[in-house]
């Protein structure tokens, strides 16, 4: 068991770094051959912080774990909004400028509808994993279109995105930080989803379970690094647009993976349950987002997080469901 503990712990350690690695030389990588600033911002720096959960819920579709990779996807949007943006603004409040999040914010509550939607049978078939993924591309697209506008009238969450890119990076060193994460993700997703199966049982806790606590918190850590990160440089939009385009990222790209890969039917409290939680706080945040003051104050932090504290208790008294 503390075996497990250990590898659980060095697993979520190196899928954050090699996460970071990977999208650190890609963006680099793609500045150096030309692409567009906004193009990178958009789609690499965007997609980063969602590379943990796309790389565990491949590893645990493998693994024949739909519930887990299923879980992780619900889980972590929970844990986004609820405890990411929670604390963020409990620290401080988060003003919301950006016409790209108040765009962005309605298009997460569709797409999580229709997480539901695919969800209500509970099952997650190959069909409905192409659906996702199209929708993914899609979406990638549509918002490159908006973001494009938007950038005419000088919109500051593209501002911030694009002061992220990396300067200066050589090719060889942005390549070899590409092949390094390339190479440590899929190893570290491995680790990851093995030692919580291992402690999983150990517990008594359910695929579904696992997904939604300790995996979910721990490929959540990129989002919070990403949002403390912005709240220091105050840069509040990019803490939220971060968040949003995660959640976004996960439903289309992350649960369509486990659909391509391994078509399962799931646990009925996927939908019967965390569905409902990760629907009721997208639609606290946007409330709270697109409300009279445009922001997150500290009361509407603390609530967000007493939200997700409440959730997880719940699940810690009901391992086994």
């Amino acid at each position: 068991m503390l075996e497990a503990v250990v590898f659980l712990v060095v697993g979520l350690g190196l899928l954050v770094w090699s996460a970071d690695k990977l999208v650190f030389g890609a963006a680099a990588l793609a500045k150096n051959i030309g692409v567009s600033p906004l193009v990178i911002g958009m789609t690499i720096l965007a997609m980063g912080s969602s590379a943990p959960e796309m790389m565990v819920s491949a590893t645990a579709a493998l693994d024949g774990k739909t519930d887990t990779a299923v879980g992780n996807v619900l889980g972590s949007n929970i844990a986004n909004i609820a405890l990411i943006l929670g604390i963020t603004a409990l620290i401080k409040p988060l003003a919301i400028s950006s016409g790209v999040i108040r765009r962005e914010l309605p298009l997460m509550l569709v797409v999580t509808l229709l997480a539901g939607a695919l969800l209500w049978d509970s099952h997650l078939g190959f069909y409905e994993g192409v659906l996702l993924v199209v929708l993914f591309i899609s979406f990638l697209i549509a918002m490159l279109k908006i973001s494009q506008n938007e950038k005419k009238n000088g919109d500051v969450l593209l501002d911030e995105q694009e002061s992220e890119i990396p300067e200066g990076v050589s090719n060889a060193k942005a390549a070899l930080w590409v092949v390094v994460g390339l190479v440590a993700l899929p190893f570290a997703a491995d680790t990851l989803v093995d030692s919580s199966v291992t402690i999983a049982k150990f517990f008594g806790m359910s695929d579904l379970v696992i997904g939604l606590t300790i995996i979910a918190i721990g490929t959540s850590l990129p989002e919070l690094a990403a949002s403390l990160a912005s709240l220091k440089k105050g840069e509040d939009d990019m803490a939220v647009g971060n968040i949003i385009g995660s959640n976004v990222f996960n439903i289309l790209a992350v649960m369509g993976i486990p659909g391509l890969l391994n078509p399962s039917v799931l646990s009925p409290l996927a939908m019967g349950r965390d569905f409902y939680v990760m629907l009721a706080i997208s639609i606290l945040l946007l409330i709270m987002a697109l409300g009279k003051s445009r922001s997150i104050n500290r009361i509407e932090g603390g609530i967000l997080f007493a939200c997700f504290i409440a959730y997880q208790t719940y699940l810690f008294y009901n391992v086994a469901a």
